[in-house]
């Protein structure tokens, strides 16, 4: 009898724990199994997708120095579609109880006032009511594009609005990073700016996609634009599900972190940046490049009058607006890659043109002039330098020597070599505001002409002396010299040293060389010597025009130009110098340009003498500081000359001789000029400048 009952007992404890194995196993499939399922046949549900902007990529310098980066902000965000849909409710609600109520929903901004800031006003937090706004936010996007409130949140009172999470239906905190130039100023012309994302600017599908759309940044100049594409990080995605509510139910599903965009590590080198564009503040409206004569990287790239990329982020203020827009000095035009007549700075590529068409033993006698029909080109030195070789040619700057020599070869020679150097054409140094120059005798300047144009002996003379419509860059005139200096290789000026993603390089480190003078064209490494003796002459012989940027124990080789801009009484002139250093192992190439400077030797000369001090400084083992920079607003005044620093030890007695700076009004006879139809040059960011009248 007592076995049956324990039978009993035993099967009676059996069936209940089956039972409750059942039960917890149904519980299981209905609540975590197949949760997703069923709260999908729930009446009103829905998935929310939300976009999530990627990561933008950083930009450093060739050492790391961080020139643009990001922070993290904390927003408030709101969903106008749901905080309305939460209002009209809570109406229906009232008004079914019979509560006073509105005959129909006030207006988003009204709504969003009576119903979101008292809360947030509880919590510490006081936002600025934007109405007009917020009402065409909502217009214009509804519910896909939550609306920021202007102004970020500190830390506290993100924490403190996340920890008590609202209790308001749409209505949220945010935390995203932002970019942000921590050097200021610095190098802010090369890296450009980014424009946060424009509302609207969504594909159809992504709007099929997506319920909420944040979307990312865009680089719109510099390297930010060049490189924007890989500097964008992949966007990231959450969907969630929402009751009919608009409550958020369930966990978090299909989830993707933002990525992080290509870090790229550019050639410039901050400490040799921050000393150009520091020197270049002696100047009012100037440019400056640097670089390496054995890779082609360049190492500074200033101008000035700057700006700083910050005032975009997130967007410009009319006070920077009125600050950028009212200076007539154009702020955001990069002087460096913008094309000006080149002046004397020209001979060098005449010079390499000759070599490379068998003239490299050409002389000349100058008489002080060249004589074109009626008309007389004069020298600067109107008593005449005698006769010249190239290497003397170049340290005296002699018009008539290289005017000759340009003629010997003709116009479609001097195209061809001007060409190969990359004159009247981009380098492709990655940045979108770079231009080509102008190549007089080009096909490209002949379709710009009148029909029938030709190009008379008295032009290419004009041409030869950076006169007329020659026009070249400073990185252009950098990169010849560069190519002078390293004994005939021009290699394409690089901004980008590598990109990197995820630890993959898919932008690597390799110079790239273009033109190979010895290889390609035939002209011997004694012939290159030459050119660079004349430039060691110009700047270390008496009689050289570029005295001004020799240094002590620190050989340089130079180059000036002097170009007038206008016609007499109302002229002004823009000084030119090009250096290499040091002289026996060329490692460096520097071009100044200087806006309103009499002359290259005077004003262009003594700041490429003190960007070279401060370089050959660090081959001493010293270290160019490297700070924070500010505005500079530059100014018209003209430019007489720059003193040399009180500490300046030159290489040779300074002469007041070499270019006067009005190479034109003395190169002509005044008796017979011969007109050339004014050209309107355009101004940077639109309109049109004075008219410019180029004499022959």
């Amino acid at each position: 009898m007592e076995s049956r009952f324990r039978f009993r007992l035993y099967l009676l404890t059996a069936m209940i724990l089956l039972g409750v194995f059942s039960l917890l196993h149904r519980l299981h499939q209905f609540q975590i199994k197949d949760q997703h399922y069923y709260i999908r046949q729930k009446p009103g549900f829905s998935v929310v997708a939300i976009r999530e902007p990627g990561v933008r990529g950083e930009i450093l310098d060739r050492n790391g120095v961080p020139l643009a980066e990001n922070y993290r902000i904390y927003e408030l965000v709101v969903n106008l579609g749901e905080v309305r849909e939460s209002w009209i409710r809570q109406w229906k609600v009232e008004k079914s109880v019979g509560e006073e109520t509105d005959e129909k929903p006030p207006e988003i901004d009204k709504i969003v006032e009576r119903l979101i800031l008292p809360r947030l006003k509880e919590l510490g937090v006081e936002p600025r009511l934007n109405r007009t706004a917020i009402r065409t936010h909502y217009v214009t996007h509804g519910d896909l594009v939550p609306y920021v409130f202007p102004g970020e949140l500190d830390f506290d009172q993100f924490s403190r609005l996340a920890e008590h999470k609202l209790g308001l239906q749409g209505v949220y905190v945010n935390s995203r990073p932002q970019r942000r130039y921590p050097m200021g100023t610095l190098a802010g012309h090369v890296l450009g700016y980014v424009q946060q994302w424009k509302k609207g600017t969504y594909t159809p599908a992504e709007k099929a996609e997506f319920a909420h759309y944040f979307g990312d940044s865009k680089g719109v100049s510099g390297i930010e634009k060049t490189y924007n594409d890989i500097l964008t990080g992949l966007h990231g995605k959450r969907s969630l599900y929402k009751d009919e509510k608009n409550n958020i139910i369930g966990r978090t599903v299909d989830s993707r972190a933002p990525g992080q965009g290509a870090e790229l590590t550019l050639t410039l080198d901050a400490g040799i940046q921050c000393l150009t564009e520091n020197v270049l503040r002696k100047a009012g409206r100037a440019a400056a490049v640097v670089m390496d004569v054995n890779t082609g990287e360049v190492l500074a790239m200033a101008s000035v009058p700057n700006y700083d990329p910050n005032d975009y982020v997130p967007s410009l203020t009319q006070k920077s607006a009125d600050y950028y827009f009212q200076n007539k000095g154009h702020p955001f035009t990069n002087r460096a890659v913008s094309s000006y007549q080149s002046g004397s700075t020209t001979k060098i590529p005449v010079a390499l043109t000759a070599l490379m068409n068998g003239q490299a033993g050409f002389a000349d006698n100058c008489r002080g002039y060249v004589a074109f029909g009626r008309t007389k080109i004069r020298c600067w030195h109107t008593a005449g330098h005698g006769t010249l070789r190239m290497d003397e040619a170049l340290q005296r700057s002699c018009n008539p020597y290289f005017m000759d020599l340009a003629n010997r070869m003709g116009r479609e020679k001097m195209v061809e070599g001007f060409s190969a150097l990359n004159l009247g054409r981009r380098t492709g140094v990655g940045l979108p505001e770079e231009k080509p120059g102008i190549l007089p005798g080009s096909q490209h300047w002949l379709q710009l002409q009148e029909p029938g144009s030709i190009v008379t002996p008295s032009q290419v003379a004009l041409m030869a002396i950076g006169q007329w419509d020659m026009e070249a860059t400073p990185l252009q005139i950098c990169a010849i010299t560069a190519c002078v200096a390293n004994g005939g290789t021009y290699y394409q000026p690089r901004l980008l040293k590598k990109a990197t993603l995820l630890d993959d390089t898919i932008v690597p480190d390799v110079p790239k060389v273009e033109l190979d003078l010895v290889k390609d064209k035939g002209v011997s490494r004694s012939d290159i010597k030459r050119v660079q003796h004349g430039m060691w002459l110009a700047a270390n012989a008496p009689g050289g025009t570029a005295g001004r940027v020799a240094i002590k124990d620190y050989t340089v080789a130079a180059k000036t130009g002097t170009v007038q801009k206008g016609t007499p009484p109302n002229h002004t002139n823009n000084a030119w110098v090009t250096a290499f250093a040091p002289y026996d192992e060329p490692r460096y190439s520097v071009t100044v340009f200087v806006e309103g400077g009499k002359s290259g030797g005077k004003v262009a000369g003594p700041l490429a003498h003190m960007i070279l001090r401060g370089i050959a400084a660090t081959e001493k083992g010293l270290r160019l500081p490297t700070k924070r920079m500010g505005k500079f607003a530059g100014h018209f005044d003209p430019i007489e000359e720059i003193e040399l620093p009180e500490d300046a030890l030159l290489s040779i007695t300074l002469e007041d001789v070499g270019e006067t700076g009005d190479e034109v009004s003395e190169a002509l006879d005044e008796n017979k000029p011969v007109k050339v139809k004014p050209r309107i040059i355009p101004l940077p960011g639109g309109g049109s400048g004075q008219s410019e009248d180029a004499d022959e």
